[in-house]
């Protein structure tokens, strides 16, 4: 796949699998090889999840913050050289360190960047956060295997 920023939705379809309402990233706007990936989701008040996350006061599901980071994590394994090939699948296999600084409601951007911490055969350790206006939301280490 050529690689053309920013990559849009239809562009992310095709590199993996995730499909709505469980896909998380809505553009990827920077890429350098096997360094690190950027990446945005925009929060609507149509989120499937604010049904009841919560009635009357929305906030974004913590866990959901962390599977967006990991689909762009995802992405980014997918994208570097060497990294997972067209049909391998690139699957979530561990967090560490994890952090929740602020609430993300509808309205919010969140601007999602991953960088490659370490990358041993088909396991890759990542170092990812996720800002909303330049305030954190959450940090901490996603670690992915290729299957």
């Amino acid at each position: 796949m050529e690689l053309k920023l920013p990559l849009n939705i239809n562009d992310i379809e095709k590199i993996i699998p995730h499909r709505y309402p469980f896909l998380l990233v809505d553009r990827v706007i920077e890429f350098s090889d096997s360094e690190k990936i950027v990446g945005y989701k925009n929060i609507t008040a149509n989120e499937p999840f604010f049904v009841g996350h919560f009635p009357g006061r929305p906030l974004m599901p913590g866990v959901l913050m962390l599977e967006a980071l990991a689909q762009l994590g995802a992405i980014f394994a997918k994208l570097s050289t060497g990294g997972a090939g067209p049909e391998d699948l690139v699957v979530l296999s561990g967090f560490e360190d994890i952090r929740f600084r602020r609430q993300v409601i509808p309205g919010d951007v969140l601007r999602m960047e991953m960088s490659n911490e370490t990358k041993r055969s088909r396991y890759w350790k990542m170092k990812g956060v996720a800002t909303v206006d330049g305030e954190k939301a959450v940090e901490g280490i996603w670690m992915a295997a290729i299957v």
